[in-house]
C-alpha cells in the first residue's frame, strides 16, 4: 500500500497538514469555503478563481482567504 505524503501549509495563519500534490481547488473544497464570497491569496498574491485547478500547493505555502462582508 502506497503511503500518501503530507506537507504543512499555513491557512489563514494556522498550520494545516494536507496531502502532498494537492491543488488549491481541493483545499477550498475540503475546508468548505464559499468561493463566491471570498478572495484567495497564495504567498501574498491574489489567485484568479478560474485557475484554482491549476495551482499546486507546495510545502510551507501561505494561503489567506478573505471573506467579503456587506455593509455601508
Amino acid at each position: 500500500m502506497k503511503k500518501i505524503k503530507k506537507i504543512k501549509i499555513k491557512l489563514n495563519g494556522k498550520v494545516k497538514t494536507i496531502n502532498k500534490n494537492s491543488k488549491l481547488s481541493n483545499i477550498i473544497k475540503n475546508f468548505k469555503i464559499p468561493l463566491k464570497k471570498v478572495a484567495i491569496e497564495l504567498n501574498h498574491e491574489i489567485v484568479d478563481k478560474k485557475n484554482l485547478n491549476n495551482v499546486n500547493i507546495k510545502k510551507n505555502d501561505e494561503i489567506e482567504i478573505v471573506h467579503f462582508i456587506g455593509g455601508g
